[in-house]
């Protein structure tokens, strides 16, 4: 008999007075007997609602019947038949707005806790790697982030003789360099990116295409297919008064420091500011984990977002998250000045109160400036996290390759970009969005090269 309680089965967190001055992971996971209770929850609905709302359509029924099972190997091959990094997907997806969001036990209650099952399996299964038979042909990916990986593993899958050129010395792009340790510990990365040697995928660091090499010279050196997968790097800014002030970063230089140059940990020598008071900018999953990162680094942290918390892009989680370690949030408010001191620092900013208007016809609220609602909030340190563009390096150095007016770059439904055999896909086609479709975008692009060259 399945098991009918309406709540999912609690995941153990650390501590908040503990986990907002340390870096280690914040999500400790089920426990074996946790994670077949919360298995027991799934109905294994005929028609499965669950697997539409995924990006990769992960067969989700069949892996969590099999985890009920306790056949846990099992469980993480079935997974990995359309997704091969699940220990990362049940950490940073947003499952609540895709798979969970379509489970039938959300109906009356909460939905199965598919992200946190994926997890356990993930990190408790043993994989079985099969050996593939080369067929000689060179497929070369551009980035490697998660649309670049998905995009990797799958054609060397297919015997494709595979090499990832990647732009900084460390691989992983976002995962490496942009999400928090506490969130997901660059060991799980590493793992996963390491498990891709098993199928001879070759990594080159410190390889900007566009720079150190262009397309021209991979056609030359014998590849057959290209896959751009550079992502989203190009912080975006307000242009307000004095943004160029010391003590005001993005929140990709802010996490790059943080994460990929490791300046929470003193056996580092990195450079990061630990000020007094931080304002971070923004509302999105970007803006939380930068406002974490500020309070274990810091002291007082505020997030500034000129919506309500309805209107927060940001996971539920990761706001409760932070407003359990100490953030305070003033919402419906936005900067419109930063106020610097006689040596250009950062000493506070002037903001607006905000009021909500309608809906528009995406259903999103609009917001205008209440009158005569200026005032000041005092800080020594402002991180913006308002977005970010496509990385603007190949469209500059690649003429023919075609880019829409957001500078992303423009693919047909094969994700073909405007260059024969030159395929792109994730942030640096759709701009910053999540980790799981720009895996699902790479691994389209996989189908798409298979077609082309097979």
């Amino acid at each position: 008999m399945p098991n009918m309680q309406n709540e999912k089965t609690p995941m153990p967190f650390q501590d908040p007075t503990v986990r907002s001055k340390n870096f280690e992971e914040v999500a400790l996971g089920y426990t074996k007997e946790m994670a077949i209770q919360e298995a027991n929850r799934c109905l294994n609905c005929k028609h499965k609602p669950c697997m539409n709302g995924c990006p990769v359509h992960v067969h989700i029924p069949e892996f969590i019947q099999y985890l009920a099972n306790d056949q846990i190997d099992e469980a993480l091959h079935e997974i990995k038949l359309t997704n091969n990094f699940p220990s990362i997907c049940g950490r940073v997806c947003p499952q609540e707005s895709q798979c969970e969001k379509e489970c039938v036990r959300g109906i009356k209650g909460e939905a199965v806790a598919i992200g946190r099952l994926e997890r356990f399996v993930a990190d408790h299964g043993e994989d079985k790697v099969t050996t593939v038979k080369t067929n000689g042909m060179k497929v070369g990916i551009i980035g490697s982030g998660p649309a670049g990986l998905s995009c990797a593993i799958d054609c060397a899958k297919a015997g494709f003789d595979v090499t990832i050129f990647e732009a900084l010395h460390a691989s992983g792009g976002v995962l490496t360099y942009g999400i928090p340790e506490f969130r997901l510990p660059k060991s799980i990365v590493k793992k996963e990116i390491d498990a891709l040697r098993h199928y001879n995928v070759k990594i080159e660091n410190n390889v900007i295409i566009g720079k150190i090499k262009t397309i021209e010279d991979l056609w030359d050196g014998g590849f057959k297919a290209l896959f751009i997968g550079s992502g989203a790097g190009l912080p975006n800014f307000m242009n307000i008064p004095n943004e160029n002030a010391v003590g005001v970063v993005s929140a990709n230089e802010y996490l790059t420091r943080c994460n990929l140059m490791k300046a929470y940990d003193d056996r580092y020598d990195t450079p990061i500011a630990k000020p007094q008071h931080t304002i971070v900018v923004g509302g999105g999953n970007v803006a939380m984990d930068a406002a974490r990162c500020a309070r274990r680094l810091g002291d007082k942290v505020t997030l500034v977002y000129r919506r309500s918390l309805d209107e927060m892009p940001a996971r539920k989680e990761e706001v409760e998250h932070a407003m359990e370690e100490g953030i305070d949030f003033k919402i419906l408010t936005n900067p419109v000045a930063i106020e610097k001191d006689e040596n250009g620092r950062v000493s506070g900013m002037t903001c607006v109160s905000m009021e909500l208007g309608e809906p528009d016809e995406k259903g999103r609220r609009g917001v205008t400036v209440k009158e005569n609602s200026e005032f000041n909030i005092a800080c020594d340190y402002v991180i913006m996290a308002i977005g970010t563009s496509s990385n603007p390096l190949l469209k500059d150095s690649e003429k023919k390759l075609e880019v829409n007016k957001r500078g992303c770059i423009v693919v047909n439904e094969d994700q073909m970009t405007s260059i024969q055999s030159v395929y792109a896909g994730g942030d640096a086609v759709s701009g910053a969005a999540t980790v799981i479709l720009a895996m699902g975008a790479g691994k389209k692009a996989a189908e798409s090269i298979c077609k082309e060259l097979l």
